[in-house]
């Protein structure tokens, strides 16, 4: 038996694994994804940095679509590893706070960054001719800093709220990390107000940005129907579904876990769908970018000297 001060204002995480060989077993998985994940996200935001032919908005909007992964990573599977491989379940108040205040804060910003790279794209294929002026440096990277601010002022908002809630039950989240939906039941309070909350900001930074991308894309997609050259419209169909992948990695688990009534939840299934958008879609994002695009296995062969010999 597990014990544990009740009078501490630490919470207890109980975590994603049985404390067994199964456990370890399925633990060293996730490190594994975690190294390739962590390698693929560094090695995607070096390329675009180090390739001039990858100085583009795309680019540099996929760059911060890697740190965005990256950062989520270490937001969550270090504590995870670390507390099942000590034994220890604990994380501090502040620790909690700080957790949970950087998960959210990928979580909206990802979100809002998908939503501008599905405009870059209806820009350049349904207006060629005028994305260098709607999708200038400027405009760029008011866009990330949008995303980033944003997703900031909204995630302290649901943090200081949430660590400000009366906990007088077990203090033991019955997850993997911080959060926020995880630890209402633990409160001593009636949360339905915040709760409505949540589903009214989860709607602004999740369907919102949705509606803006399948917007988009609907566009693109119209508008490659009606191309006359055959290779413009596969380089053209080949970019967006590109695209559509990573949306549909990161947008389905999620609004499956966020939209749906409390009542309707179950702590192990959104455990599993937290692997998903927090460990599973990280690695796969750059995979999906490098394979599938022409521009980044070139830059591959040009700055690590990698020669591929993926049919595309």
């Amino acid at each position: 038996m597990e014990k544990w001060n009740q009078t501490s204002n630490d919470f207890i995480l109980l975590g994603l694994f049985p404390q067994n060989q199964t456990g370890l077993l399925l633990l060293f998985f996730i490190i594994f994804i975690f190294f390739l994940a962590s390698v693929g996200n560094s090695a995607m935001i070096y390329l675009i940095r180090s390739d001039p032919r990858l100085h583009t908005p795309m680019y540099f909007l996929l760059s911060q679509l890697s740190l965005m992964d990256l950062m989520y990573l270490s937001t969550t599977v270090p504590k995870m590893v670390f507390n099942f491989l000590s034994g220890q379940k604990g994380i501090s108040y502040l620790g909690c706070g700080v957790q949970s205040f950087f998960f959210l804060t990928m979580a909206c910003s990802e979100g809002l960054l998908l939503a501008s790279m599905a405009y870059d794209r209806y820009v350049a294929i349904c207006h060629p001719l005028h994305y260098c002026i709607r999708m200038s440096k400027r405009m760029c990277v008011k866009m990330i800093m949008g995303s980033w601010i944003l997703g900031s002022i909204n995630s302290l908002a649901h943090t200081v709220y949430a660590l400000h809630i009366p906990y007088c039950q077990s203090r033991a989240i019955n997850h993997f990390f911080c959060d926020v939906p995880a630890m209402l039941p633990l409160a001593c309070m009636d949360t339905w107000v915040y709760e409505y909350m949540v589903f009214v900001s989860t709607s602004l930074f999740l369907l919102l940005p949705f509606l803006g991308i399948t917007a988009s894309y609907g566009w693109v997609l119209f508008a490659v129907y009606h191309m006359r050259s055959k290779d413009g419209r596969k380089k053209a169909f080949t970019t967006c579904s590109t695209h559509l992948t990573v949306v549909t990695f990161y947008y389905a688990p999620f609004v499956y876990t966020y939209l749906r009534p409390s009542n309707l939840r179950s702590p192990a299934e959104d455990k599993i769908l937290a692997v998903f958008y927090t460990i599973l879609t990280p690695m796969l994002n750059p995979i999906i970018y490098s394979l599938r695009n022409k521009e980044v296995l070139g830059a591959m062969m040009r700055v690590f000297g990698i020669y591929s010999s993926i049919k595309l």
